[in-house]
């Protein structure tokens, strides 16, 4: 019948997301993409989580860079098995 579009954030808790987040950016980066204090000053997981916890347009914002982020992965690697697959035919 229908397909079910995936939810990204399915099964993901915050703390999962936060700690992926600054893996891939750093937290100067992080914070520099969302200008948020406990991004900025002294940040830590424990203060950025008991921060977004209480603040829902805070948490929006880094849930939709997750979501932008594993976009942006998705394509590079698309691309890279496209550019594989172009060479192995070549």
């Amino acid at each position: 019948m229908f397909q079910k579009k995936e939810d990204p954030l399915q099964g993901k808790t915050l703390e999962m997301i936060l700690t992926y987040l600054v893996e891939i950016y750093g937290w100067e980066d992080l914070g520099q993409r969302i200008d948020i204090r406990c991004f900025n000053i002294d940040p830590s997981i424990k203060s950025s989580l008991a921060f977004l916890r209480k603040t829902p347009w805070a948490r929006t914002k880094v849930e939709n860079l997750y979501i932008f982020t594993l976009r942006k992965e998705k394509q590079a690697q698309e691309k890279l098995e496209n550019n594989t697959e172009n060479q192995i035919e070549n």
